[in-house]
């Protein structure tokens, strides 16, 4: 490839890296309260896949990129508990949100898939609950 070509070809995935980044702020400005944390649910379980795909192909640099991004989703969906009204159900997501933050800091530091595999055994039900949610409890506001 020469360099008009590389120069040509950088280009394009910036121009795409570009769209997609448009398009996922076009969803996320859409969005309700309740589709935001939908859609940091499907991200968190998408990055934790990621992250199991990556420790078995031995590609610690996207391994580490998909877990670090993983913990990041678990720490917004922390900030966006509702202590006073959620109570007792908001302090125990909080706890867990801790819990899998700090073992996928573990799993990072040791490289751990099996940890990985638990935080996304422990992370399924509570997004299945979401997802299955009456819609009278759905709050609609953005």
């Amino acid at each position: 490839m020469n360099t008009g070509e590389g120069d040509q070809f950088m280009n394009s995935i910036a121009r795409a890296a570009t769209y997609e980044d448009m398009a996922t702020r076009s969803i996320v400005l859409g969005a309700t309260s309740h589709e935001l944390i939908t859609l940091l649910f499907e991200e968190l379980d998408r990055s934790l896949k990621a992250s199991e795909y990556f420790h078995h192909h031995q590609d610690s640099f996207h391994l580490r990129k998909n877990v670090t991004k993983a913990s990041q989703i678990l720490a917004g969906l922390l900030g966006s508990l509702d202590f006073e009204q959620g109570g007792e159900i908001s302090e125990n997501l909080a706890l867990l949100y801790r819990f899998c933050i700090t073992e996928l800091l573990t799993a990072n530091i040791n490289s751990d898939r099996s940890i990985i595999t638990s935080v996304r055994d422990l992370i399924a039900p509570i997004q299945q609950a979401w997802n299955d949610m009456p819609e009278r409890y759905k709050v609609y506001e953005k």
